[in-house]
């Protein structure tokens, strides 16, 4: 047996029978795991760590939880090829056979710190690197796309938008041409190589520029519109799929949220940090690369939405103080609440966009998990955000992981590892939501991004206080 097979092995192993540091195996845990010859991608420093952390946690169900979720994506989601002499990667969401730009992002972003001890897993992220580019080129306004691109979306018969052949949904959402900018930087920074970021990596950058500056809609006017023939209200726009109106300031207008549901008001504020932070990144590349006027482009637009968030969307709000709205309109109307996926108010430090220790933030995160927030929600099998996507008595595990993930304290941080692991349905994996008092009620039987983000807020617990996972 090869060392990659052993290891690999090695890690099935323990999450089947998990032996702990003392010797003692438990056997309550089963494999269920998918078997290494069904695996889509094996990585041998993904499996090093698997191994590194299960023999050295004392909690044993978060141990087998780790080895089941961190690699879900590598296992189960990922297409990758040579096309032309370039590395290729689609990567689906789990049970959606189709590859959103942001979804995909956050997907492989885990396994970045490991690529130089790995240059297949460095070639697999070029070529997520690869693919995004092309599908920004096909249509920066669309979410998610086909691998194929002749398929036809199911969508294609009821949706009222400039659709094509290879888009599985064509929703504007700001967050999905953050994203791929977010892989390319991370990437880059991590491994020091410009190779993915050549000539057609440069025009989607001109393309997102393009973009963002068409979606400030400084004359009332925009290129996209979107509308859909159903009964879910969050998945149409209003006022002839355009959204209700905004008063120009600089800020950029999103459709759609993280979650895909359509905005209340366009201005989404979490989105437009993101955006701010996307500039920077992308200008910092484009440098490197010496395109430097672009990469001026992208630094002025930058603070120009970063100065349109501070004038306009911070809030004095009874019992928290200054906070950042999570929607507003220009006009002086506001939505205060916060929704579930990334980006999200909570979510902001994960991102880049606030220092954690940013007054308006703590104020901000206060609100996020108190009563004056719509969507926040305990039960006793513990406390999240909920979202109109599944509705209020559905708890999304992904804002446990980012609260703990952009937490400081120790006690929260234990909290949301208990939470996690209380609310598994005993699948030994996390999924989009859970029932506030039947966990074992879940959507999603396969997230792959709940997954791996899950292992990699466990693997920073294990770098930052071990202890917190005896």
């Amino acid at each position: 047996m090869n060392r990659k097979d052993f290891i690999a092995q090695s890690s099935l192993a323990l999450a089947g029978l998990v032996v702990s540091k003392y010797g003692m195996a438990q056997s309550e845990f089963p494999v269920v795991r998918i078997p290494l010859s069904q695996r889509k991608f094996t990585s041998e420093a993904v499996e090093n760590l698997i191994v590194q952390v299960q023999k050295n946690i004392g909690n044993r169900k978060l141990a087998w939880m780790f080895g089941n979720c961190f690699p879900n994506t590598l296992d189960t989601t990922v297409d990758f090829e040579m096309i032309d002499g370039r590395p290729d990667t689609y990567v689906i969401t789990g049970d959606i056979d189709a590859m959103w730009l942001r979804d995909s992002t956050a997907q492989i972003t885990p396994y970045i710190a490991l690529a130089n001890k790995d240059k297949k897993l460095q070639l697999l992220i070029q070529g997520v690197i690869n693919r995004q580019v092309y599908c920004i080129l096909k249509d920066p306004y669309a979410n998610a796309f086909y691998k194929n691109d002749n398929k036809v979306s199911p969508w294609k018969d009821r949706d009222k938008t400039e659709m094509k052949p290879g888009i599985h949904e064509r929703k504007w959402e700001i967050d999905s041409i953050c994203y791929p900018i977010r892989l390319s930087y991370l990437y880059w920074k991590q491994t020091g190589d410009l190779t993915p970021f050549d000539s057609q990596w440069v025009a989607a950058m001109q393309l997102i520029l393009k973009t963002f500056k068409e979606q400030q809609r400084w004359d009332g006017k925009t290129p996209y519109t979107f509308q859909r023939v159903t009964s879910w209200a969050t998945d149409g726009v209003t006022m002839g799929g355009k959204g209700y109106p905004v008063k120009p300031n600089g800020l950029i207008c999103s459709s759609f949220r993280p979650s895909d549901d359509a905005t209340v008001f366009s201005y989404l504020i979490p989105s437009n940090f993101f955006a701010v932070v996307a500039c920077k990144q992308a200008a910092e590349i484009l440098k490197a690369l010496h395109q430097n006027d672009l990469a001026n482009n992208f630094v002025q637009l930058g603070d120009q939405v970063h100065k349109a968030i501070m004038d306009n969307a911070i809030l004095d709000v009874p019992r928290f103080g200054k906070i950042y709205a999570y929607e507003i309109n220009g006009y002086g109307s506001y939505n205060l609440m916060d929704d579930t996926n990334v980006p999200s108010l909570l979510s902001l430090p994960y991102i880049g966009a606030v220092d954690p220790n940013d007054p308006i933030y703590l104020n901000t995160r206060k609100f996020v998990f108190s009563d004056a927030n719509p969507f926040y929600t305990t039960s006793k099998w513990g406390e999240a955000i909920t979202s109109p996507h599944c509705g209020l008595d559905m708890l999304w595990q992904l804002s446990i992981i980012v609260r703990g993930l952009t937490s400081a304290s120790h006690d929260e941080i234990k909290m949301c590892l208990k939470q996690l692991q209380d609310t598994d349905a005993n699948t030994g994996f996390i999924h989009e939501t859970f029932h506030r008092d039947i966990p074992e009620k879940f959507t999603r039987k396969w997230f792959a991004w709940a997954n791996t983000i899950f292992g990699e807020f466990v693997w920073k617990v294990y770098r930052d206080e071990k202890s917190l996972l005896d």
